[in-house]
C-alpha cells in the first residue's frame, strides 16, 4: 500500500498498489463539429432544457476565476466554501491563475472526489441533467494569444441552442453551443465534476474514475476513501484496482478483517500479485504466518515489477515465523 494513508505505527513500504500515474490531459479539440452533430441528432433520453438554478454564484472579474469556479462546484456538491478560502490552495501568483492540477487537488482537499469527464457537449448535458455542475476550462482569446478562463456549466437548452454558465461576473451567462464549443476546444475540452465520496459523474469512464479515486485516497481519511471506493465498485464491480484500493482504505482504518476480505476477493478473482502481497501482510499482522507465506508465494510467482516488495514481505514473514 505504498500510496495509501495507513496508521503511523505500521510500515507501508511492502504494500502494493495496482494503479498509479498522473491524470491524462484531455485531447485537444478542433472545429465546432460537435454542435452540428448534436443539433442534427439530439439525445432522445435527455430533457430539452435543464438548469441548476440553485447553484451558488461567486462573482469575479479578476484573476481568481479558478477559486470562484471551484467554490461554485463545491457548493453545488454540498461543500460550503468561498473563493477566498480557496485562493491559497489553487491560485498561483506567479501564473496569475490556477493550473488544472491545482483545481483537482483543491477539490480533493475540500473532501470531494474530482473526476475528469469526456470532452463532449453531450457529456456536459448529461452531467447537468444528472444534477452535477461542471467546471470547464475555456480559452477566450486566440490559440496564439490565450486568455484562460474557468467557468461552471449549470444547464443547457436545446431550443435556444445554448449552455448556461456561472462565469466571471455573470451569474447566468448564455453561450451558444457553437461559441462555447470554440472556446472550450481552445481550452483542450477539459472538464471535471466534484462530488461527495460514494458518488460519481454520470459520464465518468472507468479509467478516469479510477484515477480520481486513487488520487482522492491519498489525501482522504480512511473512512472517506472506503466510501469512495465502494461507490466505484458499485458501478465497476470487476475492477481489481478499486477492490485493492478498498482493501487498502480498510487496512488504513484498522479494519483488518474487512481488508483481508477485499484483498482475498481481488487475489482469487484476478490472481493479482498486488492483492496476494497485501493479503499476505494482513494475514501476517493477524499472526497467521503459514497462510501469509502461501499468499506471498502466490504473489511472487508473477510479481513482475512488484518483486522487491513481495520479497520484502516474505522476509518479514520469515522473521516472524515460529522457531
Amino acid at each position: 500500500m505504498t500510496r495509501t494513508a495507513a496508521p503511523a505505527s505500521r510500515s507501508r513500504r511492502a504494500f502494493a498498489t495496482a494503479a498509479g500515474g498522473l491524470l491524462a490531459a484531455a485531447a485537444l479539440g478542433g472545429c465546432a463539429v460537435q454542435t452540428a452533430g448534436l443539433l442534427a441528432d439530439p439525445p432522445a433520453d435527455l430533457a430539452p432544457a435543464v438548469e441548476l438554478a440553485d447553484t451558488p454564484f461567486f462573482p469575479d472579474d479578476s484573476h481568481f476565476c479558478g477559486p470562484a469556479a471551484l467554490a461554485t462546484a463545491l457548493g453545488a456538491a454540498g461543500f460550503a466554501t468561498t473563493p477566498h478560502a480557496l485562493v491559497d490552495k489553487v491560485f498561483l501568483p506567479g501564473r496569475a491563475g490556477s493550473l488544472q492540477l491545482e483545481m483537482l487537488a483543491g477539490a480533493r482537499r475540500a473532501g470531494a472526489v474530482a473526476t475528469l469527464i469526456p470532452g463532449t457537449l453531450e457529456a456536459l448535458m448529461r452531467e447537468t441533467a444528472a444534477g452535477h455542475a461542471v467546471v470547464v476550462l475555456q480559452n477566450l482569446g486566440l490559440s496564439w494569444a490565450p486568455s484562460w478562463h474557468y467557468a461552471v456549466v449549470v444547464g443547457y437548452t436545446l431550443d435556444e441552442r445554448e449552455f448556461v454558465l456561472r462565469s466571471g461576473p455573470m451569474r447566468r451567462q448564455q453561450l451558444s453551443f457553437r461559441t462555447f464549443e470554440h472556446t472550450w476546444n481552445r481550452g483542450g475540452r477539459w472538464a471535471f465534476v466534484a462530488l461527495p465520496p460514494g458518488e460519481l459523474p454520470a459520464t465518468a469512464t472507468e479509467a478516469e474514475a479510477t484515477r480520481a479515486l486513487v488520487a482522492f485516497e491519498r489525501s482522504a481519511t480512511p473512512a472517506a476513501a472506503a466510501t469512495a471506493y465502494r461507490g466505484g465498485l458499485a458501478r465497476w464491480p470487476a475492477s481489481v484496482t478499486l477492490r485493492i484500493g478498498l482493501g487498502n482504505a480498510l487496512y488504513a482504518g484498522d479494519d483488518l478483517a474487512g481488508a483481508e476480505a477485499e484483498f482475498r476477493s481481488a487475489a482469487e478473482a484476478h490472481d493479482a500479485a498486488a492483492a496476494w502481497n497485501n493479503l499476505a501482510r494482513v494475514l501476517l499482522e493477524q499472526g497467521r504466518s503459514a497462510e501469509a507465506r502461501r499468499a506471498a508465494e502466490r504473489a511472487l510467482a508473477h510479481a513482475g515489477p512488484l518483486e522487491a516488495q513481495v520479497r520484502a514481505t516474505l522476509a518479514e514473514i520469515d522473521a516472524h515465523a515460529p522457531r
